[in-house]
């Protein structure tokens, strides 16, 4: 047998188009990646100055005025209306300007993340500098001690992303990519349904009383923990039952290579470029990740949005997963009707050609 004869034998072409798509999905995901992250910075951070009116707008303008927009300020005279704001995750971070001394003071919210708030510190530092004043800080909602840089609500939401897909996977490689009929569909969403209650309890376990890293509920984070691994388990099951072992892929374009990166994990969704700020709160990493944060930071406050995103991906991939394996269902008796057809008409002791011993094997198999 010739070399390529060999070629031929070893990659069929539907190998060679998978190993095709197997680096496509490796260039997205370094271009997802090094594009969302490797220059962060902030833009249109959304911030208060707390000043008397004659004081606060001429500040608000100067802050919004400065190179790159990294600021959106707006005014307000309580510095405890900016504190429950801050607390409702509506801002990000107050100035709350004393006019009878020269320090001022920075509310911040480190619980966010530490990217966005060392930002936030640098660019106020510069503008106190330049008005010869100097600034004490006010940490609204500290991160804990045992959370490096405020990253363990998105290591634990990645997790809990992972471990949804490669279930949804295992189950579909074990008997087939496309779920045969809606009784076979049925039993896998089920099967991840157990799986997500279980992944979400033992993630918020691990992550809340045994590693102490993130405080707050463990019985949100665990009904958090079993949306989050059920939507992307059920979205994998749908596009699996759509594109068969090729959905294995788009899942992971999906979570890992679109939805990793924009989740404002590493760096919060005001340091992120325009593209991967807009797609990541869609997304469930995004969403959860966002979900995570309030449990833990901000008293469990503006959840109900991305809450909602989760539930329409849950809700989305069953329905696509049930729709798509009964129309498969449709087309296999369809397909056996004929076969049947043609067998019927065949003579009883007619002598069976290649054709009629073709259908009858069909038929068997």
């Amino acid at each position: 047998m010739s070399f390529v004869d060999e070629v031929k034998n070893a990659v069929s072409p539907r190998a060679a188009l998978l190993v095709v798509g197997v680096l496509a999905l490796q260039l997205l995901f370094i271009t997802s990646y090094v594009g969302a992250l490797h220059h962060p910075r902030p833009r249109d951070v959304k911030v208060a100055v707390v000043a008397p009116e004659q004081l606060a707008a001429p500040l608000a303008d100067r802050l919004a005025a400065l190179p790159g927009s990294p600021l959106d300020p707006r005014t307000l005279t309580d510095d405890r209306v900016a504190r429950d704001q801050m607390l409702n995750r509506e801002i990000d971070a107050a100035l709350v300007v004393d006019p009878r001394s020269t320090a001022d003071t920075l509310m911040i919210a480190s619980g966010q993340g530490s990217a966005e708030t060392q930002a936030l510190v640098r660019i106020f530092d510069e503008v106190a500098k330049e008005q010869q004043r100097t600034l004490k800080f006010d940490d609204v909602a500290p991160v804990s001690a045992q959370d490096a840089d405020g990253l363990s609500a998105f290591y634990l939401v990645v997790g809990w992303c992972v471990g949804g897909y490669l279930c949804a996977a295992v189950l579909a490689i074990s008997a087939g990519a496309r779920p045969a009929n809606r009784q076979r569909a049925a039993v896998r969403l089920f099967v991840m349904g157990g799986y997500a209650l279980v992944a979400g309890l033992l993630g918020a376990l691990i992550t809340g009383p045994v590693l102490g890293a993130l405080p707050g509920s463990v019985g949100a984070l665990w009904g958090l923990g079993a949306l989050t691994v059920f939507a992307v388990g059920a979205t994998t099951l749908a596009l699996q039952a759509v594109f068969g072992i090729v959905g294995i892929g788009l899942a992971i374009l999906l979570v890992v290579v679109a939805g990793n990166p924009s989740a404002g994990g590493a760096f919060p969704l005001p340091l992120l470029p325009e593209f991967w700020r807009t797609i990541g709160p869609a997304l469930p990493p995004g969403a959860a990740t966002w979900v995570a944060r309030s449990l833990a930071y901000f008293r469990g406050n503006a959840v109900a949005t991305p809450l909602m995103v989760l539930a329409l991906w849950a809700a989305a991939g069953t329905i696509v997963t049930v729709i798509f394996s009964s129309l498969r269902r449709r087309d296999e008796i369809d397909v056996l009707v004929r076969h049947g057809s043609a067998l019927s008409v065949a003579p009883p002791n007619a002598p069976q050609s290649p054709s009629y011993i073709h259908n009858e094997r069909a038929s068997e198999g």
